[in-house]
């Protein structure tokens, strides 16, 4: 498949994506994300893998849009959970770092 990012046109395969991800350690991941696999990618990791440009050459949304059109599963931005009403502070802080408060 024919695609531009940053400018560039590259020639992608869902295979030459799966042959360049391999052995690649996925990073954690803060934002959006690509399955390749049975991993998880930042979508800028496949993409400076993929194009061997700097991530900030290209934007988030051109490699989702390739990702996707390849048929690799994408995932948006983790959900922020709502901050649960009626906890004092000390709670609400306890809760976001995953340690029941005690009081």
């Amino acid at each position: 498949m024919r695609c531009v990012i940053a400018r560039f046109p590259f020639e992608l395969t869902k295979s030459g994506v799966l042959e360049t991800m391999k052995g690649i350690k996925p990073e954690p991941v803060t934002g959006e994300s690509v399955v390749i696999g049975r991993r998880i990618y930042p979508v800028k990791q496949v993409g400076q893998a993929v194009t061997r440009q700097d991530r900030r050459d290209f934007s988030v949304g051109e490699v989702l849009r390739a990702m996707t059109q390849l048929g690799f599963t994408c995932r948006g931005l983790p959900r922020a959970d709502t901050p649960t009403r009626g906890l004092s502070p000390l709670q609400q802080a306890s809760a976001m770092l995953g340690a029941p408060a005690t009081v």
